[in-house]
């Protein structure tokens, strides 16, 4: 039983590759230290994408789509996200620019139902390129009369050219990082060990601004380790 003065958070997201969803899961660790109950919703494809995909084709066919936005089929969300939340999160990577698909599929059919009226703060993880991804989101957003608040964006810290390589590559089914040229410059894929520390101060910080009955409007989310 949730006491009534406990602050509850919804958090919704889509992970393809796994670094969304563990960014959010150091995040949540940091709301729950400050005593906020924390609710994980992830969005489900109907055909799950399986990551990585099976080559280069299926990687370029999958980045053309997305840059038109193609919608990827849900599945229903569980009876939790029609709940009272004092926040709701809603994450997920950038695709080609922009949200992802399962997400655009969200907003489209539950987007009135979810976060109309509703403080909502995006969070992206993404190679580099999400002002348009966020621009986007934004407007969708408006549109289902949510109120964005604020958000927060996680890149990939590697540096250009080779992040956007190595991503390519990595979706594709490759190992970029053992590769004797690319690997001096990609050493990993995702985000980093102190980008997860940062996430979970991010959390702590939400947390504390909820319990004080606060917005997490007047948080300052724009560090080096965050949004390069």
């Amino acid at each position: 039983m949730i006491a009534k003065n406990k602050k509850r958070v919804l958090v919704i997201y889509y992970s393809f590759s796994g670094q969304t969803s563990g960014v959010l899961y150091q995040l949540a660790a940091g709301l729950r230290k400050q005593d906020v109950s924390v609710v994980m919703e992830k969005i489900k494809p109907v055909v799950p994408a399986g990551f990585p995909l099976d080559g280069f084709f299926s990687t370029i066919k999958m980045m053309v789509s997305t840059f038109f936005r193609a919608r990827v089929p849900i599945k229903p969300l569980s009876k939790d996200c029609c709940k009272h939340y004092d926040l709701i999160i809603l994450a997920g990577p950038t695709w080609s620019y922009n949200p992802s698909g399962p997400v655009l599929s969200l907003i489209d059919r539950d987007g009135e139902l979810l976060f109309g009226g509703k403080e909502i703060m995006p969070i992206i993880s993404c190679r580099g390129y999400w002002r348009m991804h966020m621009w986007g989101l934004k407007k969708l957003l408006a549109r289902c009369g949510a109120e964005i608040t604020n958000h927060i964006v996680f890149s990939h810290p590697s540096p250009e050219p080779w992040r956007t390589l190595g991503v390519f590559l990595k979706i594709a089914g490759k190992n970029p990082e053992r590769s004797g040229l690319i690997g001096k410059f990609y050493k990993r894929y995702g985000h980093s060990k102190a980008q997860m520390v940062e996430a979970r101060r991010f959390g702590t910080m939400i947390g504390e601004v909820l319990m004080k009955e606060g917005s997490v409007s007047s948080l300052n989310f724009r560090t080096q380790i965050a949004l390069p």
